[in-house]
């Protein structure tokens, strides 16, 4: 499949890039390993740092020019699109400031003179998705550039533009060539990359097909895969909570994005008959007040979704969804207008039967459950193959605490929709994948935890030994 640039808010073709060839590809896979190999994972620290932060403050210096390719490429609203720019600046810089440290010995109290020490690991391959172009490679970049490690990075085929603007900022930085190399290739040209003995292991966020595909071949290989995948995150409003602030967090929760994210809230959940009642009432209304329109208009609400496939999919699941029992609270068709538009919409009455239960909702469309208490709360919440995000709404934070605790899932906010930040490890469990990104737990992932251990001259040939 081709890559290509079709605007979404119009729906019209606006560029197209082939697929590299085998001979180029081999190429750059020689240079990503010299690279590695001779220069990259030799530098000092500093060195790497000074790159990675000139990096960062290209795209700040540029980023009205970057926000631009996310809009027209997959229909991010312009303040949005201008709000990840920052956020992936802020990721390169926070590796760029804390990797000296992350790379430390780390001595092992209990056995004097051994400590652990953090080395790179070669060439990996980063997959990532379209939603959050920037955002997700830097969650990939930042950390494993400045671990040593060098990046073959593979970007959605929607979005060529970006990865070729994010491809020159290393560029641009001064970073050797081989060191963060973007690739135009095809699924069976990257199934041979996770083949090459040179590559030493894969990122991938996408979806569950993808990911099961990546970690199968990667296995085959005993290679190291981290996945991101899907999620189908619970918003758990407690009866205590106030109402009119649960609604206007779950409204953000969900729309944001054009609820194209994989840690969005999906799935809300309110205790108690009465108040869910209510709380449909004022969650409908506000849902249909937003308006669609031009992701460039400050005044538009909700952007259209990343294309023609991604909207028949979202209309094919309210459809299956409603021919199984499932009500239209608000919304529920694709907007009389060009582009690619769904009204927000809201689905009720799911059942455990309904096919679109255990399914993701990749887009404005919410599920809205009603259950009798907490612990009912707690279980719907579980009920799902995913295990990704979570959220918890409570005007008791130490309760909210308790029940976030009992939650199946990688992350969880109480009080909040969701967040994420460099400190802040992002990952989950079950179906959502394994191995995080962001915080040191991301910069671990892709390194080589070498023991060391010294003992004194004349030590004895086995066991624990004191210095004369």
């Amino acid at each position: 499949m081709p890559y290509m640039t079709i605007n979404p808010a119009t729906g019209e073709l606006l560029a197209t890039y082939d697929d590299i060839s085998d001979a180029l590809l081999e190429a750059k896979l020689a240079a990503a390993h010299r690279a590695f190999e001779t220069d990259w994972r030799r530098r000092p620290v500093s060195d790497r740092a000074r790159i990675v932060s000139r990096a960062a403050a290209l795209l700040r210096e540029k980023a009205v020019e970057y926000a631009g390719y996310l809009t027209l490429e997959m229909g991010k609203r312009s303040g949005e699109a201008l709000r990840e720019v920052e956020s992936a600046a802020s990721i390169l810089d926070y590796y760029a400031k804390h990797a000296q440290a992350y790379l430390q010995p780390r001595p092992l109290a209990e056995a004097p003179g051994a400590a652990v020490h953090i080395e790179p690991v070669g060439v990996l391959l980063g997959i990532e998705p379209w939603n959050l172009p920037y955002y997700q490679i830097a969650r990939v970049a930042g950390p494993q550039l400045m671990v040593g490690n060098v990046l073959l990075l593979k970007h959605a085929e929607n979005v060529p533009q970006s990865a070729l603007a994010f491809a020159r900022l290393f560029e641009e930085a001064g970073a050797p060539d081989g060191v963060y190399t973007n690739l135009f290739i095809s699924i069976e040209q990257a199934g041979r990359v996770i083949d090459d003995p040179r590559v030493q292991g894969v990122t991938l966020t996408g979806s569950e097909r993808a990911g099961a595909a990546v970690a199968e071949r990667a296995g085959r290989n005993l290679k190291k895969v981290v996945l991101e995948l899907g999620g189908s995150d619970p918003f758990i409003v407690l009866e205590d909570a106030p109402l009119d602030w649960a609604i206007q967090s779950a409204v953000a929760g969900r729309m944001f994005n054009a609820g194209q994210l994989c840690v969005s809230s999906k799935r809300i959940i309110v205790v108690g008959k009465a108040r869910g009642d209510a709380f449909l009432d004022g969650f409908a209304t506000r849902m249909a007040a937003l308006e669609t329109g031009d992701p460039t208009d400050p005044a538009t609400a909700v952007a259209p979704v990343s294309s023609e496939r991604a909207l028949n999919l979202l209309l094919e699941q309210i459809e299956r969804a409603t021919s199984h029992g499932a009500r239209i609270a608000c919304g529920g068709k694709r907007v009389e207008r060009p582009g690619f538009y769904l009204q927000p919409t809201i689905l009720t009455d799911i059942t455990p039967q309904n096919p679109v239960f255990a399914e993701e909702l990749f887009g404005p469309v919410a599920a809205f459950h009603v259950v009798e208490d907490e612990a009912a709360a707690i279980a719907l919440a579980n009920g799902t193959p995913f295990g990704l995000g979570a959220s918890v709404f409570t005007a008791d934070t130490e309760r909210g605490e308790r029940v976030a605790a009992q939650i199946d899932s990688g992350m969880v906010f109480v009080n909040q929709p969701f967040g994420t930040s460099a400190e802040l490890p992002f990952g989950g469990v079950k179906r959502s994948g394994f191995g995080r990104e962001l915080s040191q737990l991301g910069f671990d992932e892709f390194v080589n935890k070498k023991l060391i251990k010294v003992a004194p001259v004349g030590a004895p040939p086995f066991g624990p030994a004191r210095a004369a």
